[in-house]
Parts: structure tokens; sequence; C-alpha cells
């Protein structure tokens, strides 16, 4: 693929695709989009490319191998298409590589196997991802297909920290471990941690608090992370928009027992009705403060209840580190919510935290410091880019004489 700059990057969720192409020469996005509601009412494709105008296509879209015919449409149009000898390669976010996949993987039959096999870790991802990959390849074989993992990152965890006190027969016989998601962000924003700092990667101690719709939090030492608070699934850890993260393993056999549950709906009820929804009704952080403000009780509890979790992890992630140089916010709650970072950091300055609040409130797209000078562990926002990630990652793998 040689003089080949340009990589095509494909996430396809449970109901959507989200597209970035980039060309890895200046890390510049030649084209953006995404197509959402798919096999539901109303879907529709939103195309951007570059210094051109956003486009949108509202047609019925049955299925993702259709979505995906749809957007290289899009960037056939735009002369940016898959046949492109200008394009690297696919690289393609999968939710869940399990233990088999810890790094970038170029795509074979065997790893598309594999990927399969590991559905029932994450049935409502995975099997999108497969078909991203699948369509992908179908429509230019000879385009290599990088599969870049949300788990790969939080392999390093050692051993004690992943491993759950239950049966261990059983739980090797059924997958069951800690694995943790969110590892393109965590991994590249810790890395971006370490450039705003002026230090090498492997001689800081970073604790990631990547809080948005889903949420997660990282202890990564030296570049490697050693604890993540998402589990065998990303209902794990911390308070989220609609996820209920840490809970008694025994209320759902109450719920089951008592409330006559079933497990369809247990899972319903703990992923999609619980977190900040389930408290006050609301999954947006900005309208659970707008109502907190104007008086909500239910609305002020939600707020105390997941700023409460999230210092929880903060104080673990310190100890389990034992020396911490910077606590890192980031993605959509972490990135533009002064209130929540401020809430996190309150009264810790007995940890060398604290946050300065002109620094705090101060908007801005560029990583930066919102610790005040004195602060012995530096408080950082950094915007997260998990499509460059991938995309770096993708473009190492195919092109590594360019990316060396």
């Amino acid at each position: 693929m040689s003089g080949a700059t340009r990589v095509l990057v494909l996430n396809s969720g449970s109901s959507s695709v989200k597209y970035q192409l980039l060309d890895m020469r200046g890390h510049r996005r030649l084209a953006t989009g995404l197509v959402e509601r798919i096999g539901e009412e109303a879907p529709r494709l939103v195309h951007t490319p570059a210094g051109g105008r956003r486009r949108e296509r509202r047609e019925r879209i049955a299925g993702h191998e259709q979505a995906l015919r749809l957007v290289a449409e899009e960037l056939d149009a735009d002369g940016l298409g898959l046949g492109s000898a200008e394009l690297a390669g696919v690289g393609h976010r999968v939710v869940h590589g399990g233990r088999s996949f810890t790094e970038p993987t170029l795509v074979t039959d065997e790893v598309l196997a594999e990927i399969e096999r590991l559905v029932p870790l994450a049935p409502l991802h995975n099997p999108a991802n497969l078909t991203g990959i699948r369509t992908a390849l179908a429509l230019n074989p000879r385009l290599p297909q990088v599969a870049v993992f949300d788990t790969a990152f939080h392999a390093t965890i050692p051993e004690h920290a992943a491993r759950y006190a239950i049966d261990a027969a059983t739980a090797d016989a059924h997958l069951i471990r800690r694995y943790g998601f969110h590892g393109t962000s965590h991994a590249y924003v810790s890395r971006r941690a370490a450039a705003l700092l002026g230090r090498e990667v492997a001689e800081v101690n970073v604790i990631v608090l990547h809080l948005g719709n889903g949420a997660s939090a990282s202890a990564v030492a030296g570049g490697r992370c050693v604890e993540t608070s998402m589990g065998l699934t990303p209902l794990e850890g911390l308070v989220m928009g609609t996820r209920s993260g840490d809970l008694d393993p025994a209320v759902v056999f109450h719920l089951a027992r008592r409330g006559g549950l079933t497990v369809d709906e247990i899972d319903t009820l703990l992923n999609k009705r619980s977190g900040l929804l389930g408290l006050c009704g609301a999954n947006d952080m900005r309208e659970v403060l707008d109502r907190a403000e104007r008086g909500e009780a239910a609305a002020r509890l939600a707020f105390d209840v997941y700023i409460h979790r999230l210092r929880k992890y903060l104080g673990a992630y310190v100890a389990v580190l034992g020396r911490v140089d910077a606590v890192v916010f980031t993605a959509g709650v972490g990135e533009n919510s002064a209130p929540v970072r401020a809430a996190a950091i309150e009264g810790l300055e007995v940890l060398g935290l604290a946050v300065d609040p002109g620094r705090n409130a101060a908007r801005s797209g560029e990583p930066r410091l919102i610790s005040p000078e004195y602060a012995r562990v530096a408080v950082a926002v950094v915007p997260t880019d998990e499509e460059l990630e991938i995309a770096t990652q993708t473009y190492a793998l195919v092109s590594p004489e360019q990316s060396a």
C-alpha cells in the first residue's frame, strides 16, 4: 500500500454506523458521517466532506449492510471511495476482544470466526461490528481491514485485578473476568495527558475518567492499564446515563424471585432504565443539573449519587497507583461539565487534588490544566478522539514504513 495515507474508520453500533475518513499526513479529516436508526422508523444518513456542504439522505435502511453501502456511495461521490489507491485500510471498532485480542489485528477468516465466538460477551455490539467488517471486505476484498478492540488497552490489568472471586472453573468455562471498555479513549487520553505534562508516557501515572452517557475510569501506570471500572460487560462501575453501574448481585435474584422479572427484563432495567435516567427521569447531565438548580429533589439526588460513585473510584485508584501525576476528565460530560469536575475533586486537597474555579469554568476544545499552580497532582481536561486512535493503530499496522 505504498503511498496510501488514508484510513477509513468504521464504528458499527447496534443501530447506527459512525464513520470518519482521515489522511494520516497531518491527521486531516476528509469526511465524517453518521447513519442512525438503522432498521427503525425515520432512518437517515448525514455525510459531511471536509470543506463541503453537509448532505442528508432519508430512506428506508433495513440493516447495517445497506447502511455501509450507502456510506460507500457518499464517499464515492466525493472521490474518496473504498476503491481509492490512496486508501491504506479500514479500521473497525470492535467492542469485545475477550482474551484473544490484545492489540490491533489484521482481519482474516480466523479472526472473523473468533470475533463471532465472542458474540455472547457483547451480543448487541459484536454482531454489528462483524457486519461492518464483512461489508467492507465485500466492497473491496483487496483492502486491508483492521479490528481495533475496546478491550485491548485493558489487557495489561494484572490477574488479581481481572479475576472475580467466584469458582475458577466456572469463570474460565464461561470467560468471566474483568475486560474493561472504552479502551481506545483511555489509551489516547492517557498519552495526551503525559504530553500535556511535558513528560514521557512511561514516567506518568494517570487516572482517566471517561464520562459520557457510558462512563468508565481507569488507572494507568506508565502507559499500562492496571485497573478499570467496567468488567465483563460495560454495566459495572460508575453511574451512567442509563446503566446502574455497581450493584449488589443479589438484587438480580431479588428482582427475579420477589419481583417476578425475567432475565431479559432485568437486563433491560439495569442497562436501559437505570443510572441517571432511573434516578430522576433524565439521562443527559445538562438536564439533570438544570433540574437540580431549579430545586428538583430527584435530580439533586441523582447528581449526588453520580458524584459519590465517581469519588469512590477516584480514591480507590489513588490507592491502586500509589503515586498519581494527573487526574484527567474526558468524553461528553467530562469535557463539558464544569460542575461535575468541581464536585468530583472538591475537598480532596489531602490527596494533592484541587480545581481552579476560573480554569475549570473556561471552555476550550484543547487539552488543558484546570488545577491551580500549587496542586501536587495535575487535574486536566483532555478531549478524547477515539476515531483518530483507531486510525493511528490501523495505519501503524498496514503501513509501518509510513508510520515509523
